[in-house]
C-alpha cells in the first residue's frame, strides 16, 4: 500500500502479507498446502467500510476469520490500533473486534434463548455488575436492531432468517466493538430482508461510529455499502480501489468480468451492454497455475503472466491492481 494512501485517514486495521495455508494429504504420505489466503495486504480506515468480493472459494471468509484470529495465520502481520495482535491474548481484542456470521441458522446456539445469546459475551467480559443491568443492556440492544422485548426468552427456532441475523448483529454489538467483520451477512436472506439489514448496518455505523470489513459475493450489495472495494481471486487480492472508481474504471480483467455480470434493471440498456463471459473453471488452490492465478481464464494473458505473479501495485492514486497489463 502506498504511504500517501495511508496518510489520508486514521488507520484502524492494517494487514501485511497475510497467509493462511492448510496442509492437505494428497497421497499416502505426501501433503500439499492449500493456499486459502496467499500474501494479502490491505488497510481499513476508521469509520469506513472496506468491501471484499470474489467467487465462492476465493478465500474471503478465511481472510475475515484469520484477521480476527478465529483461524491462526500461517504468516504475516495483523495490526489493530497500531499494535500487532499476532501472538497476543485475544480476550481483550474481542471487545474491540467482532464478527457477524454468514448463516443465521447455524451461528446461533439452538439451546439458548435470545437473552443468553446476546448476553453471553457481556458475561465473559464481565461488563455488567448485576442481573438487572445485564437485562437492561440486552433489551437496549434488541431495540437497537429492531427486535421486540417480548422475544427476550425465545429460542432461535422461533424466528425467521432476518430476525436471526438481527440477533447475531446484537450479539456482535454487545461488547461495544469499534470494528466488525460482516461475513456475507445477507446472502442467506430474501432480497427485501437484505435491504433492511444493509440499511440497519449503515445506521449503526453512523450512530455507533463503527468500521466494517464487509465480505460478500454480490457486487451490487457491496457497491451500496462500501467506501472502498477489494477483489479476491484464488487467495490473492487482485484489485483495490474506491467503490465508485472500481465500478467506473476496473483495471483487472477479473473485475471487468464480475462487473459485466451485474444485472441492469433497464432492458434497453441491458441489451446494448456487452457481457464478458468467464471461461473455464477456477483452478484448484491445491495446484494453482504458475505466475498470475487468473491467467488460465484471462483473454489478455501473455508470457509474463505465466512467468511471474504480478504484485499489487498502485496504478493510479488510491487504485491498486495485480496485473501485468494494468
Amino acid at each position: 500500500m502506498g504511504n500517501n494512501e495511508i496518510q489520508k485517514g486514521e488507520i484502524l486495521l492494517q494487514v501485511k502479507n497475510l497467509k493462511k495455508y492448510y496442509p492437505v494429504r494428497t497421497g499416502f504420505v505426501k501433503k500439499t498446502d492449500l493456499k486459502a489466503v496467499d500474501d494479502v495486504s490491505f488497510f481499513v480506515r476508521k469509520g469506513e467500510t472496506l468491501g471484499i468480493v470474489g467467487e465462492s472459494g476465493c478465500g474471503k471468509t478465511t481472510l475475515g476469520r484469520t484477521v480476527l484470529r478465529l483461524e491462526e495465520p500461517t504468516s504475516g502481520d495483523i495490526i489493530y490500533e497500531n499494535e500487532s495482535i499476532i501472538g497476543k491474548d485475544m480476550k481483550e481484542y474481542r471487545k474491540k473486534m467482532q464478527i457477524v456470521f454468514q448463516d443465521p441458522y447455524a451461528s446461533l446456539d439452538p439451546r439458548k434463548t435470545v437473552s443468553d445469546i446476546i448476553g453471553e459475551a457481556m458475561d465473559l467480559q464481565k461488563l455488567c455488575s448485576s442481573k438487572n443491568e445485564r437485562r437492561e443492556r440486552v433489551l437496549e440492544l434488541m431495540k437497537l436492531v429492531g427486535l421486540n422485548a417480548e422475544f427476550y426468552n425465545r429460542f432461535p427456532h422461533e424466528f425467521s432468517g432476518g430476525q436471526r441475523q438481527r440477533i447475531g448483529i446484537a450479539r456482535a454489538l454487545a461488547v461495544n466493538p469499534g470494528f466488525i467483520i460482516c461475513d456475507e451477512p445477507v446472502s442467506a436472506l430474501d432480497v427485501s430482508i437484505q435491504a433492511q439489514i444493509i440499511n440497519m448496518l449503515e445506521e449503526l455505523q453512523e450512530t455507533k461510529n463503527l468500521t466494517y470489513l464487509f465480505i460478500a459475493h454480490d457486487l451490487a450489495v457491496v457497491k451500496h455499502i462500501s467506501t472502498r472495494i477489494g477483489v479476491m481471486y484464488l487467495g490473492h487480492l487482485v484489485e483495490l480501489a474506491d467503490s465508485a472508481e472500481l465500478y467506473r474504471n476496473p483495471l483487472h480483467p477479473y473485475t471487468e468480468m464480475l462487473l459485466s455480470a451485474i444485472p441492469i434493471a433497464d432492458p434497453d440498456l441491458s441489451a446494448t451492454r456487452k457481457r464478458i463471459r468467464l471461461e473455464g473453471e477456477v483452478p484448484s488452490p491445491l495446484n494453482p497455475p504458475s505466475g498470475c492465478p487468473f491467467r488460465t481464464r484471462c483473454p489478455k494473458a501473455y508470457q509474463a503472466c505465466r512467468e511471474s505473479m504480478p504484485p499489487l501495485r498502485e496504478v493510479a492514486p488510491g487504485h491498486f491492481a495485480a496485473c501485468h497489463n494494468a
